[in-house]
């Protein structure tokens, strides 16, 4: 045991001591949220499009009248959301949505080139304004030519930027606008009042006898599920990230031969357990900094969606669950890649036989969306019942309270599962540890029988 635990503190300190580890560790949460606020501040950093509109011909008069009403409807709308959130403190985030989601256009009066020239002249008049190095002064983002054929509003947008399509859509939507309002004036029918129908959103309550307060559901029903659905994610980048560790690291000290050096002082069973409880404790070291990262930000954001999450996680026992196919998950894929590493020196060695495994780990991945809304369906019940899905699927579902006598037989599966892969990795890895054969169906089937 003693060997056991030493090997286990060498791997964990072999990584925990070194600054690449720390900043993979913070990277993740870093890159959660740059990754939900980078498209945000994109949005908001764009610049404004200056934007002309033509109105081309007799037939196309009050077009550019509606694109400008569009326009400034717009911003009346975002101010007024901003000073709705100013009534209720919340002046920042009310600006912040109008930066975003405001349109990034202004309107200025069409260069004379272009109204009153025609064919060729306007066109090279439209190839000079549109042109990237023209001056400030001069330069627009957007043409629009607006008219109409049979009496339907058409338009013509040219800009700069092939793949801009900010202005086609906006103009788009204007025109539609118009064309509905005069339609509907044309019938009789009051534009205002075909606004607010469409504007009009019943209200819908949603009621569950299973529901918290035993009527109405309200966001501390839904909340388990997210968790289950986050677990399952979690438990997944977890195993990948502890797997892959061992994974290296066996293969690196076998191409070094301190394998060899490790096996002539411990056991090959004292050594594959040392390194899977060493990376376990990395794991655990990574899984403690995520959530407190994650604690101390939900509670300063919101206290008491912190407590309810608290709450959930210690009602019936949820978090208890979660450690248990945590646990079982972890060590099924821990000690197979330890197996594998056992047998591969290069990189490219474990890429082929990475392939699969991946393949394999795909699955709970697109399946445990569905065990969000659908946690009993029929494809999700099956396959949680497989011991190297059990761990992910069961995690989501969990929240769900499914039946007990499922929870009790999936673990059982797991970690009946889980030992066998224990008693495989533990005969292969010290085959592989021992010989510089390269990992096939026949060479595996010898180090398991004892006759490799």
């Amino acid at each position: 045991m003693k060997r056991t635990l030493l090997i286990a503190r060498r791997e964990y300190v072999a990584y925990a001591k070194t600054v690449g580890f720390w900043l993979s560790l913070l990277a993740f949460p870093m890159f959660a949220v740059l990754g939900g606020g980078i498209p945000l501040l994109i949005r908001s950093a764009e610049p404004i499009k200056v934007v002309t509109v033509i109105e081309d011909g007799p037939a196309a008069t009050g077009l550019a009248a509606e694109v400008r009403a569009a326009l400034q409807e717009e911003k009346d709308r975002l101010a007024e959301r901003v000073q709705e959130a100013a009534q209720k403190g919340q002046a920042a985030a009310g600006r912040a949505a109008a930066s975003i989601s405001g349109p990034k256009m202004r309107l200025i009066d069409a260069p004379p080139a272009l109204t009153s020239g025609r064919g060729a002249a306007r066109e090279a008049a439209l190839r000079e304004v549109l042109d990237k190095d023209a001056s400030k002064d001069r330069r627009v983002d957007a043409v629009v030519f607006l008219s109409r054929v049979d009496g339907k509003p058409q338009a013509q947008v040219w800009t700069a930027r092939a793949m801009d399509n900010d202005v086609a859509d906006f103009v788009r939507n204007a025109l539609r606008t118009g064309y509905r309002d005069q339609a509907l004036t044309a019938a009789g029918v009051a534009p205002s009042l075909v606004e607010q129908i469409e504007s009009f959103k019943p209200e819908v309550k949603a009621f569950s006898p299973n529901a918290a307060s035993g009527g109405e559901v309200s966001m501390r029903d839904r909340i388990p599920a997210f968790i289950g659905l986050g677990a399952g994610f979690l438990l997944w980048s977890l195993v990948i990230t502890g797997a892959s560790i061992l994974l290296n690291s066996v293969m690196e000290e076998k191409s070094n031969k301190i394998l060899e050096v490790l096996l002539s002082s411990a056991s090959a069973s004292e050594i594959l357990t040392g390194k899977v409880l060493g990376v376990a404790m990395l794991t655990l070291t990574v899984l403690a900094v995520w959530a407190g990262i994650g604690t101390s930000v939900l509670t300063s954001a919101s206290p008491d969606t912190a407590a309810t999450i608290g709450q959930v996680l210690l009602d019936g026992g949820l978090v208890f669950y979660f450690i248990a196919y945590m646990v079982g998950g972890y060590l099924m894929y821990a000690v197979l890649f330890a197996a594998i590493g056992a047998f591969c020196e290069t990189p490219r060695d474990a890429q082929t036989l990475m392939g699969p495994i991946m393949m394999i780990l795909v699955v709970p991945i697109l399946v445990m969306q569905m065990a969000l809304t659908s946690p009993d369906a029929p494809v999700v019940k099956v396959l949680s019942w497989i011991p190297f899905f059990t761990p992910f699927l069961m995690s989501a579902r969990a929240p769900s309270d499914p039946p007990l006598i499922e929870i009790v037989l999936t673990l059982i599966g797991m970690f009946a599962t889980a030992a066998l892969m224990v008693w495989i990795a533990g005969r292969a890895f010290r085959a592989g540890a021992l010989s510089d054969v390269k990992l096939s169906w026949k060479t595996f089937g010898r180090a398991v029988t004892g006759r490799g």
